[in-house]
């Protein structure tokens, strides 16, 4: 188990990324939470689970929603995190 941040920058509040993420995070059993920055132009990720599964939400990530524009995508390594589930801050 790992836990990664990623930060999306782009188009990518008010097209459903958080929402998205969401549902893709919880397909790929992924813990972890979603939101967006107050920046207006970036949406924050904490995602615990397999390398695999981490891997696949951040080639997700790199296209997002039907309407998102994403322009940047980092990631980092974090401590590891348990969660129960996968949430929208």
């Amino acid at each position: 188990m790992l836990t990664k941040k990623i930060l999306v920058t782009g188009k990518v509040q008010g097209v459903f990324f958080r929402q998205s993420t969401m549902l893709k995070a919880e397909a790929l059993s992924l813990g972890g939470t979603v939101e967006n920055l107050p920046d207006g132009n970036t949406v924050g990720i904490i995602a615990t689970g397999s390398e695999a599964a981490l891997a696949e939400l951040i080639s997700w990530c790199q296209q997002g929603p039907p309407g998102a524009e994403v322009k940047k995508v980092e990631i980092s390594d974090q401590p590891l995190q348990e969660f129960k589930s996968f949430s929208i801050l």
